[in-house]
């Protein structure tokens, strides 16, 4: 195996949080989630755990089964966005399994959702590999 070729994950990385949340206008940006990514096959599956969490939500709110199916398609969308720009050198194969996820009525919506899949998959690696380095301040 090629030294510069990196498998994601690594290991097991469970319990990731990630949350985009935007109060810039109205109405505003909200997703968290919590999500486990698990060694598989070569490539991305996304799963939903069979007891998933889903706080903000129950038969009162605005929100319906369907606008929760829309934030999970929208989440594995924005997992598969970040993953792909890990480009040469990173091998993927990951089964990412949403355990949780918060929702809030009029804040939810499937771009935020999107967002959210990106940073999970930025603060997976971290716990995988480190913070990524920071650029080089140039001397004048």
């Amino acid at each position: 195996m090629d030294c510069e070729t990196r498998a994601f994950p690594p290991c097991p990385i469970r319990g990731v949080q990630a949350v985009y949340a935007r109060q810039s206008s109205c109405p505003a940006d909200f997703a968290l989630v919590t999500v486990d990514f698990e060694p598989g096959e070569e490539g991305i599956t996304f799963l939903v755990a069979a007891d998933l969490d889903i706080h903000g939500w129950d038969h009162r709110s605005g929100i319906s089964q369907s606008d929760i199916a829309t934030f999970q398609t929208a989440l594995d969308m924005g997992v598969r966005e970040e993953l792909a720009e890990q480009g040469v050198g990173t091998t993927v194969a990951v089964a990412v399994v949403l355990r949780s996820m918060r929702v809030h009525e009029l804040d939810s919506h499937a771009k935020a959702f999107q967002a959210v899949g990106h940073v999970a998959v930025r603060n997976a690696l971290t716990l995988a590999y480190g913070p990524s380095p920071r650029p080089q301040r140039r001397r004048a």
